[in-house]
């Protein structure tokens, strides 16, 4: 075989690796931990929440009891929200904020809600529901 046909099967293998990579979607983070500890209510106080970035997710706590959970990439450009407190669940990259207990828009860019995602509490655990 000469070289010229070595190289061209090589790249033609290469090309078809890679389609077939490429063929599926990447799971999102919260479609893993599926059924999984995210984190611990200790570390989610009463009208406020937190950002588990392993997960991707933003738990509050609106009232006493009350666990809401979203995905944590914001809905304008896709960056991770880094912020939550009294008032909203915010994203610095372009200044949006959602609401705690909805997870709709309160001051734009954003337009659209964060994903929401339903969670159970096991004694001090957050697992993400199947």
């Amino acid at each position: 075989m000469s070289r010229r046909r070595l190289l061209g099967a090589a790249g033609a293998a290469a090309a078809v690796t890679a389609a077939s990579a490429c063929a599926g979607e990447v799971p999102k983070p919260q479609d893993v931990r599926r059924g999984q500890v995210i984190g611990q209510t200790t570390d989610v106080p009463v009208g406020t929440g937190t950002v588990f970035n392993n997960s991707k997710l933003v738990v509050t706590q609106p009232e006493e009891g009350v666990y809401k959970a979203f995905g944590a990439s914001c809905t304008h450009g896709g960056c991770t929200v880094q912020e939550v407190d009294e008032e909203a669940i915010g994203c610095l990259c372009h200044g949006s904020r959602f609401d705690i207990v909805t997870g709709e828009p309160l001051v734009g860019p954003a337009t659209e809600p964060l994903e929401p995602f339903t969670v159970t509490i096991d004694g001090t655990d957050i697992v993400l529901d199947d």
